[in-house]
């Protein structure tokens, strides 16, 4: 990588250390826990809400972020069938509202920790925004994979962040596991990948985020579903990879603490 390094540094143990904590970190579902909602009165409230939040993110990626989308037109014929679009954790408000507008006019849905719900007044608000909380329990586990069914059947943006957690401006993809990778393959719906990177900017302190969309990638035929699974997660971890080589400068540097 060239271009300007970090003064900061931040060292960790290992991949799932958690480096952006907020109150209600521990927070967990109760077990009356409902993930669909038809009520009338919930769902216009939640397209209010999700308008709103559109605007807020087109607010705060362009004069805040200043962010850079390149090749969002990959996701245009995902709107046919919807999509799960898998992305590097990297910026705690930024993963949590851009990619509603990269999928746009598909709504976004994101798979997320129960933690999540822990965010000063936006925790709240997540599932009428599309959060699917992933269950504490087994006995949850049929309820959560219907309202996944649910949103993949409205055709909509279905985002997820293997890696978990918010590594502020890392540079690097995070190894990741398979799992996250069953659902494109279940509901047989087409797979894309968002990397973001970090370049330069000539003014300003922080660097500019350029995220780059990638596929359709697809389940390879012939096999079975756990072959296809671990497949399709080779092939988007290897193109996030090669993405990332993009950045051109390091805000934070991130360094194990055996070597430090």
């Amino acid at each position: 990588m060239s271009g300007k390094k970090s003064k900061i540094t931040y060292c960790y143990r290992n991949y799932t250390d958690d480096f952006v904590k907020s109150a209600g970190q521990d927070e967990t579902l109760p077990e009356d826990y409902r993930w669909i909602h038809k009520n009338f009165f919930y769902r216009l409230i939640s397209a209010a809400l999700y308008g709103a939040a559109l605007v807020f993110a087109l607010i705060y990626d362009r004069l805040v972020l200043h962010i850079r989308v390149e090749n969002r037109k990959v996701l245009k014929e995902a709107a046919k069938t919807g999509c799960f679009l898998y992305g590097n954790h990297t910026q705690p408000m930024g993963d949590v509202f851009g990619p509603a507008l990269y999928c746009f006019p598909m709504r976004m849905s994101a798979i997320a920790s129960p933690s999540n719900m822990g965010i000063p007044v936006i925790g709240k608000l997540l599932p009428m925004l599309g959060g699917l909380f992933i269950p504490d329990s087994m006995g949850q586990m049929k309820q959560f994979m219907e309202a996944v069914r649910y949103h993949v059947e409205k055709k909509r943006c279905i985002v997820i962040y293997p890696e978990a957690h918010v590594w502020p401006w890392c540079t690097f993809i995070r190894p990741f596991q398979a799992t996250a990778f069953r659902f494109p393959v279940q509901f047989q719906v087409p797979a894309f990948c968002m990397t973001t990177t970090y370049q330069q900017r000539k003014h300003g302190r922080k660097p500019k985020p350029v995220v780059y969309i990638d596929g359709p990638f697809y389940a390879e035929p012939g096999r079975n579903k756990r072959e296809q699974q671990m497949e399709l997660h080779d092939r988007i971890y290897a193109c996030m990879e090669s993405r990332s080589l993009a950045s051109t400068c390091e805000y934070i540097h991130y360094q194990k603490e055996a070597d430090a």
